[in-house]
């Protein structure tokens, strides 16, 4: 990886836990707030929200742990440093938002065939007041920029209790208005299918990265394309695509070389397919292995030798 990359990357890292830190100690003091104005307002909506925010609270501070992980240096026993704690992190985001929609699911559930009176205007100063900080914190995690699972996770914490103030809000208003109490429980389970739907979206990607997945964006065949289209390589086979953390593809391939070549060039062809790599579809990790022809190993069978099976063999 260049110089260049490594202080972007710790640039961009150091811009993301500054922003996390700020999200983090706005959504814990509003968490007080919303807490207190939901059981002084008898309001299952602002305690639902309050659950997520808890959530929130920890699912920043989580983000927080990963990102500083994830700056670790590699050591014997990671030698890949710790990457993929933001991913870890983001999936960990992902199981509590998830418990925190089935909650509120169960709560509204059982508030629907009796729900309690509800001061709608307290409804709506307490939801407005965290429309402010869900806002003011979606958007520093924004402009901290990025496109690490760990940002993502915690600017949907964000958008989500963005939504979740504003559905709030119109519960306010429909009591206010209408003394239609019903609404608060309503408005929960729309609340509620928000974040599931936020939920499982994080879930998948993050499982996505787990499982070494091709990442998302990068086509196989247009990667596989481009090493066979270079000067002097006659074909690639054992080709494999992955995410060492949510945004730092990596790439391992045997490459067939065309003309018998010193060793001296075929280490240089290596480098010039490593940076047209980088610089066509932003794979910074690529382990070639050059081959003057192919020799996939053979192995003993009932029906003789035959070749072991691989993807792109």
């Amino acid at each position: 990886m260049s110089d260049n990359r490594h202080l972007h990357l710790s640039d961009l890292r150091s811009a993301q836990s500054r922003a996390l830190r700020i999200a983090l100690v706005a959504n814990a003091l509003y968490l007080v707030v919303e807490i207190i104005g939901g059981l002084a307002f008898s309001s299952l909506a602002l305690l639902a929200d309050a659950a997520h925010m808890l959530s929130d609270v920890a699912g920043l501070g989580i983000a927080l742990i990963a990102q500083a992980l994830l700056t670790r240096p590699a050591s014997a026993r990671h030698t890949f440093g710790l990457q993929r704690a933001e991913v870890l992190g983001a999936q960990v985001n992902g199981l509590l938002l998830a418990g925190g929609a089935l909650w509120i699911i169960i709560e509204a559930v059982r508030r629907i065939g009796d729900p309690p009176e509800v001061s709608g205007a307290g409804l709506i100063v307490v939801a407005t007041a965290g429309l402010a900080v869900n806002v003011g914190s979606a958007v520093v995690l924004a402009r901290a920029g990025g496109s690490s699972l760990n940002m993502r996770a915690a600017l949907v914490h964000m958008v989500a209790d963005a939504g979740a103030s504003v559905a709030t809000i119109a519960a306010g208003a429909a009591v206010l208005l209408w003394d239609a109490n019903l609404v608060d429980p309503l408005i929960s389970l729309a609340i509620a299918a928000l974040v599931l739907y936020s939920a499982w979206k994080l879930l998948r990607d993050t499982t996505q990265v787990l499982m070494e997945g091709a990442p998302e964006g990068l086509d196989l065949d247009k990667v596989e394309g481009a090493l066979s289209e270079a000067e002097g390589v006659e074909s690639v086979h054992h080709l494999h695509l992955w995410n060492l953390a949510s945004d730092v593809p990596a790439l391992s391939a045997h490459v067939v070389l065309r003309d018998d070549v010193s060793l001296h060039d075929a280490q240089l062809r290596g480098e010039r397919l490593k940076d047209a790599l980088r610089a066509g579809f932003g794979i910074e990790h690529a382990t070639l292995e050059l081959e003057c022809h192919s020799c996939e190993p053979e192995e003993e069978g009932a029906d003789g030798p035959h070749r072991k099976p691989s993807f792109r063999s």
